[in-house]
């Protein structure tokens, strides 16, 4: 067996097999769709129990810009506990149902990848559905978005209180929001992807949630070149693919003065399916590299590899010798029965 490249299998995958991709892309818009439907429907539902009188609407009716801000105001007064009630329901409903549907998924999707690359090595292994595990390692995300969220809000707070009334210092307030954001960000980024990366050991080993981060950090510890390979290419082609994304979409923006609204608005949006469909695609494609490095490790491929070496001061398997030179065993000068 030659060495392979995990990179390099993860953008083969992708480019043989687009039934990986299209896998991600059918698991992950189909629970976006589900909770865009789901927000819509409890917005819709909040703004029925919003008390309007008829001096509301009389005041919305003038369009005036201080007549309809007092009945705004009126209309949303004391509104403030059920839209906070609403968001936890919300929250909840699809942080649960998300931690359910992406173990499933991913279970399915590594078990598939694992069957295709011991396809080509010839190799078999039952399919494991740790669901325990991942269902784990969700969860653990879905702490990490809220905790990340929660450190977002506390930059908010502190570049308010970074700048007070009497002495307003807007620029510092801005450099201590960035300089929270950044942190926050970077390190929901890191936990995210050791998370993401563990779940490719509960699905091939089976091992447990904090079993499968423990292998996630060391497989970054023993193969850091691969690792790094992956995640630089990966995201060298994400950054590519945006910044197409970006030129094409201005196209028509530039021509909205021309064409109907409707036309504008519907090439932006197919552009940007287009580029969250390739930002699945390649997101699986590294996935695919991160099973590659997991079922062809270094040690093994440079064993298979190479033929076996005879350690220093024993000796290797001989031949059998022939007959002419093969001993009688029933010479008794040279068996083990005593005389």
């Amino acid at each position: 067996m030659n060495s392979r490249s995990p990179t390099l299998e993860g953008f083969r995958t992708i480019l043989r097999r687009p039934s990986f991709g299209l896998a991600e892309i059918s698991w992950r818009w189909s629970f976006g769709a589900a909770a865009a439907l789901l927000i819509t429907f409890s917005f819709l539902e909040y703004l029925k129990t919003l008390p309007v009188s008829r001096l509301d609407l009389l005041l919305l009716k003038t369009r005036h810009p201080t007549l309809v801000g007092q009945a705004m105001a009126h209309i949303f007064h004391g509104s403030g506990p059920r839209v906070v009630r609403t968001c936890i329901i919300l929250v909840l409903g699809l942080a649960a149902m998300w931690i359910a549907v992406a173990a499933s998924a991913r279970a399915t999707i590594v078990n598939a990848l694992c069957a295709y690359f011991r396809a080509e090595s010839h190799s078999d292994q039952k399919k494991s559905w740790p669901l325990r595990s991942l269902l784990g390692l969700n969860f653990l995300r879905v702490a990490a978005a809220l905790a990340a969220t929660v450190g977002c809000v506390t930059a908010l707070l502190l570049g308010g209180a970074a700048s007070l009334p009497g002495n307003p210092a807007p620029g510092a307030a801005f450099l201590v929001v960035l300089a929270v954001l950044l942190v926050v960000w970077l390190a929901w980024s890191v936990v995210n992807w050791f998370l993401s990366l563990a779940s490719v050991f509960a699905v091939v080993a089976g091992w447990d949630a904090f079993g499968s981060i423990a292998a996630a950090v060391n497989l970054c510890r023993d193969q850091t070149g691969s690792v790094f390979a992956a995640g630089t290419w990966f995201g060298l082609a994400h950054v590519v693919a945006f910044f197409i994304a970006t030129s094409i979409v201005a196209f028509p923006l530039g021509f909205a003065a021309v064409l109907p609204p409707a036309v504008a608005l519907g090439g932006v949006i197919v552009i940007t399916l287009l580029y969250f469909a390739v930002a699945d695609f390649l997101y699986m494609g590294r996935l695919a590299a991160y099973v590659a490095m997991v079922e062809f490790p270094p040690v093994l491929v440079a064993l298979e590899s190479s033929p076996p070496r005879i350690p220093n001061g024993s000796r290797g398997p001989t031949t059998a010798p022939d007959s002419e030179g093969s001993v009688d065993q029933n010479e008794l000068i040279l068996s083990d029965i005593p005389l």
